[in-house]
Formats: C-alpha cells, structure tokens, sequence
C-alpha cells in the first residue's frame, strides 16, 4: 500500500467511524448511512474500507 493509499484508507475509516456513531445513536436512519458510505467511498477511494461498503 502506498502513503496515497493509506491517507486515503485513514481518512475513509475517520469519516465512517463518524457516520457509524450517528447510526448508532439513532441520529441518521440505515438508509442515510448507506449514503453517506457511498459518497465518502468515491471521495476517498479506499483500498480495505470499500470492501465492508455499507455494514455499520
């Protein structure tokens, strides 16, 4: 893995990890999280992270 790729896999895991707490609280619904992965997936390009695409 290159230091691209792992600032980019970082990056992504911060940003979800975000998205995953407000599911978790109840404060964004399954289907927002979904979006939100996505966007953050073609924003990042994780190399590992958009394998799990969309599990909380």
């Amino acid at each position: 893995m290159t230091d691209e790729q792992f600032e980019r896999e970082k990056n992504y895991c911060a940003a979800i990890s975000i998205a995953k707490s407000l599911l978790a609280k109840g404060l964004i619904s399954e289907r927002n999280y979904r979006k939100i992965d996505t966007i953050y997936i073609k924003k990042y390009r994780p190399v590992l992270g958009g394998l799990k695409a969309g599990n909380p």
